[in-house]
Protein backbone atom coordinates (compact mmCIF):
# COMPACT_ATOMS: atom_id res chain seq x y z
CA UNK A 1 0.00 0.00 0.00
CA UNK A 2 1.57 3.03 -1.16
CA UNK A 3 1.20 6.82 0.91
CA UNK A 4 -0.51 8.15 -2.52
CA UNK A 5 -3.55 5.71 -1.91
CA UNK A 6 -3.39 6.13 1.76
CA UNK A 7 -3.88 9.64 2.52
CA UNK A 8 -7.50 9.88 0.92
CA UNK A 9 -9.13 7.26 3.29
CA UNK A 10 -11.12 8.32 6.23
CA UNK A 11 -9.47 8.34 9.85
CA UNK A 12 -10.51 5.37 11.51
CA UNK A 13 -9.23 3.17 8.22
CA UNK A 14 -6.21 4.82 8.25
CA UNK A 15 -5.71 4.38 11.84
CA UNK A 16 -6.34 0.74 11.51
CA UNK A 17 -4.50 -0.19 8.72
CA UNK A 18 -1.27 1.85 9.90
CA UNK A 19 -1.86 1.76 13.66
CA UNK A 20 -1.31 5.64 14.02
CA UNK A 21 -3.60 8.88 13.16
CA UNK A 22 -3.08 10.73 10.05
CA UNK A 23 -2.26 13.52 12.10
CA UNK A 24 0.47 11.77 14.08
CA UNK A 25 1.99 9.77 10.34
CA UNK A 26 2.05 13.36 9.73
CA UNK A 27 4.32 14.24 12.30
CA UNK A 28 6.26 11.01 11.58
CA UNK A 29 6.84 12.55 8.10
CA UNK A 30 8.08 15.58 9.13
CA UNK A 31 10.44 14.54 11.68
CA UNK A 32 11.81 12.31 8.53
CA UNK A 33 11.99 15.11 6.50
CA UNK A 34 14.16 16.60 8.68
CA UNK A 35 16.20 14.21 9.98
CA UNK A 36 16.59 11.44 7.14
CA UNK A 37 19.71 12.10 5.25
CA UNK A 38 18.92 12.39 1.56
CA UNK A 39 21.99 12.62 -0.13
CA UNK A 40 23.51 9.76 -2.26
CA UNK A 41 21.54 7.94 -5.04
CA UNK A 42 17.53 8.72 -4.93
CA UNK A 43 15.94 6.49 -3.35
CA UNK A 44 12.63 4.11 -5.32
CA UNK A 45 10.14 4.90 -2.40
CA UNK A 46 9.60 8.89 -1.01
CA UNK A 47 9.92 9.14 2.53
CA UNK A 48 6.09 8.82 3.15
CA UNK A 49 6.24 5.37 1.52
CA UNK A 50 9.49 4.65 3.98
CA UNK A 51 7.63 5.85 6.80
CA UNK A 52 4.35 3.22 5.77
CA UNK A 53 6.68 0.58 4.92
CA UNK A 54 7.75 0.45 8.62
CA UNK A 55 4.68 1.13 10.16
CA UNK A 56 3.48 -2.08 8.25
CA UNK A 57 6.75 -3.89 9.52
CA UNK A 58 5.73 -2.93 13.44
CA UNK A 59 1.80 -3.28 12.96
CA UNK A 60 1.31 -6.61 10.83
CA UNK A 61 4.78 -8.33 12.02
CA UNK A 62 5.01 -9.06 8.59
CA UNK A 63 8.45 -10.54 7.48
CA UNK A 64 10.71 -8.23 5.58
CA UNK A 65 10.51 -10.76 1.80
CA UNK A 66 6.63 -10.12 1.94
CA UNK A 67 7.03 -6.23 2.23
CA UNK A 68 9.79 -7.09 -0.02
CA UNK A 69 7.47 -7.72 -2.88
CA UNK A 70 4.92 -5.20 -1.43
CA UNK A 71 6.92 -2.26 -2.49
CA UNK A 72 8.64 -3.83 -5.84
CA UNK A 73 12.03 -3.53 -3.53
CA UNK A 74 14.91 -6.00 -2.22
CA UNK A 75 14.78 -7.46 1.48
CA UNK A 76 18.11 -5.48 1.86
CA UNK A 77 16.55 -2.06 0.99
CA UNK A 78 13.38 -2.86 3.37
CA UNK A 79 15.94 -3.92 6.11
CA UNK A 80 17.72 -0.45 5.36
CA UNK A 81 14.76 1.79 5.05
CA UNK A 82 13.31 0.51 9.00
CA UNK A 83 16.51 1.04 10.17
CA UNK A 84 16.95 4.37 8.94
CA UNK A 85 13.11 5.42 9.90
CA UNK A 86 13.36 4.28 13.52
CA UNK A 87 16.68 5.87 14.12
CA UNK A 88 15.41 9.25 12.19
CA UNK A 89 12.15 9.09 14.63
CA UNK A 90 14.71 8.16 17.71
CA UNK A 91 16.60 11.46 16.49
CA UNK A 92 14.04 13.82 16.16
CA UNK A 93 13.30 13.29 19.66
CA UNK A 94 9.19 13.30 19.61
CA UNK A 95 8.90 10.21 19.43
CA UNK A 96 10.40 7.07 21.59
CA UNK A 97 11.02 3.16 20.50
CA UNK A 98 10.50 0.90 23.37
CA UNK A 99 14.19 -0.54 24.30
CA UNK A 100 15.24 -4.49 24.05
CA UNK A 101 14.30 -5.01 27.62
CA UNK A 102 10.64 -3.22 27.72
CA UNK A 103 10.08 -5.55 24.66
CA UNK A 104 11.05 -8.39 25.84
CA UNK A 105 9.85 -8.02 29.50
CA UNK A 106 6.94 -10.13 30.07
CA UNK A 107 4.23 -10.49 32.71
CA UNK A 108 3.37 -14.04 32.00
CA UNK A 109 5.45 -16.90 33.69
CA UNK A 110 5.76 -20.16 31.45
CA UNK A 111 6.09 -23.24 33.41
CA UNK A 112 8.30 -25.94 32.03
CA UNK A 113 6.37 -29.34 32.01
CA UNK A 114 8.57 -32.26 32.34
CA UNK A 115 7.49 -35.76 31.01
Amino acid sequence: MFYADLKHKPEGLFKRLMGVRPATFLEMSAALQEHLPSFGRPTKLCREDRLLLTLMYWREYRTEAHIAQTYGVSEATVCRTIQAVENALMRSGKFRLPGKKALTKSDVQYDLVQD
